[in-house]
């Protein structure tokens, strides 16, 4: 039986509206590298990652990835109103971040400041109202 120490995090779904969107967002924009994209019922199982963690992937989540139509019917009804998942990245420059991920063209939902507890951080928003979370470690 396990004690939950033998646990580790491997993929985080992120729910997105159309998976060739996403890719242009994750690879192109954010730089994150293609780990798996190949067939999977009701689309392709994609998943993206950060070069320096070969050991998590994002799994680009589209609704007709879920089993049932309720599934499916409430997973649209996520997208429609934002589909509000949150990833938090760390990065050496949270300034040159922003510069980058700002002139690509995303979303930006929070220019960078420093925070009182030691971070200066970002944040934008993918196409489907994913929250994107840079933050740089001070000091």
């Amino acid at each position: 039986m396990s004690n939950g120490k033998d646990l580790a995090l491997s993929h985080v779904a992120m729910l997105v509206g159309d998976q060739d969107r996403a890719l242009e967002f994750y690879r192109d924009v954010l730089g994150l590298e293609v780990r798996q994209d190949m067939p999977f019922p009701g689309g392709r199982w994609l998943t993206v990652g950060p070069a320096g963690q070969p050991g998590i992937e994002f799994i680009l989540e589209v609704p007709e990835m879920n089993p049932t139509a309720e599934a499916r019917e409430a997973a649209q009804a996520r997208l429609k109103n934002g589909a509000a998942g949150t990833l938090i990245f760390t990065t050496e420059s949270a300034d040159d971040t922003f510069a980058r991920l700002r002139d690509a063209g995303a979303e930006v939902s929070q220019e960078p400041i420093s925070q009182p507890y030691g971070m200066r951080d970002c944040a934008f928003r993918d196409p489907w109202g994913n929250h994107l979370r840079f933050s740089e470690v001070l000091g």
